[in-house]
């Protein structure tokens, strides 16, 4: 049985993709997280009845987050897209906390080497870390979220991810990798990418497959979950009829997943990532960044990501088209209003 190249165990955002081209040159200098203001109350915001257009109070910042993240708009077809993967080897736990509401409480320290015990004795920038992802995403939108992480895994690699608790498929816990964090318009940009995934794949989506998480190894079982599912399957479960990524990929995904698929199964490392390098070309037009031809999952995810950050677009390609499919839910709409606005606030100037 091949082994599944499958991304839905973590779902992560490579800063060494996200990161290679600018069109502003060097960004500015940004504070880090030891000189990002305190945040004591988490601020409600209110959708505002203005146009989606209008309701972007900060174009400043959410201009460049879109410029620095836009590696498809900026880079063409000049180079070979860096679709790498996570190390998990080089992977670093520092402390978990528990997630209650907006809080964080009783950290579990991890061991961890000499070098890096001053990051885990850094408590307020863990907890500033959390402020700062808790004031972008309203509480009502992260009630599944039960952990925090604080990781690394060296300086310019993974900057967080999200995925499902260890002892309940319901629950999901944030990582976040303390050595990239002192960029905030790749930070911004990454949690609300990450934020994605709790809103696309959380249990109200897709219903967690206990059979997939209690045997996460064993492929039979996930082929078997796969064959009975009547709707997309992105890995934890079989994806609810009217969810977020169900329709998104049968909008966008159905005539390319077979092709898609017989990628993701390739054993060959190198052979995997030419090919899926080959098939992020032969379909540019149809992803807003490279990352996004890696997985549905990813993709719906960096589509999120320009729907909450750019302007409306015309929805003349169909990488357009799909930013405005999340402007097809009002209720979206409104959080995109509150995550704005939330960010206008908080992001350190």
């Amino acid at each position: 049985m091949p082994r599944i190249k499958q991304l839905f165990a973590i779902s992560a955002i490579l800063i060494s993709s996200l990161a290679c081209v600018t069109l502003m040159g060097e960004p500015d200098v940004i504070p880090t997280p030891a000189e990002l203001p305190e945040i004591t109350q988490v601020p409600a915001t209110e959708a505002p009845t203005e146009t989606p257009d209008e309701i972007i109070a900060c174009p400043v910042i959410t201009d460049k987050i879109v410029e620095m993240n836009s590696s498809f708009l900026v880079q063409g077809e000049a180079e070979t897209m860096d679709f790498g993967g996570r190390d998990e080897d080089n992977t670093v736990y520092i402390v978990t906390y528990q997630v209650s509401g907006n809080e964080i409480a009783d950290p579990y320290y991890e061991s961890v080497s000499s070098d890096l015990q001053d990051e885990q004795d850094d408590s307020a920038s863990h907890q500033k870390l959390w402020n700062y992802f808790a004031t972008l995403i309203p509480i009502e939108n992260r009630q599944n979220l039960a952990e925090f992480s604080v990781m690394t895994d060296g300086q310019d690699n993974i900057l967080a991810a999200v995925g499902q608790t260890y002892t309940d498929p319901n629950l999901w816990g944030l990582e976040v990798d303390i050595a990239d964090t002192q960029d905030y318009y790749y930070l911004s940009y990454t949690l609300v990418h990450e934020f994605a995934h709790l809103l696309t794949l959380g249990p109200n989506q897709v219903p967690p497959s206990e059979a997939i998480f209690n045997n996460p190894d064993d492929n039979d079982i996930y082929l078997n979950e796969i064959s009975a599912c009547p709707n997309y399957f992105p890995g934890e479960g079989c994806a609810n009829s009217d969810s977020y990524i169900n329709q998104y990929y049968n909008q966008f995904w159905a005539d390319i997943y077979e092709e898609w698929d017989a990628i993701n199964l390739e054993e060959d490392d190198d052979v995997y990532y030419k090919r899926l390098d080959d098939f992020y070309y032969k379909y540019q037009d149809q992803f807003l960044t490279d990352y996004s031809a890696t997985h549905p999952a990813e993709d719906i995810a960096e589509s999120f990501s320009f729907f909450i950050f750019s302007e409306m677009p015309a929805g003349d390609t169909i990488a357009g088209q799909k930013i405005l499919f999340f402007y097809n839910y009002p209720e979206l709409v409104a959080l995109r209003a509150n995550i704005l606005g939330n960010l206008c606030i908080s992001f350190p100037q």
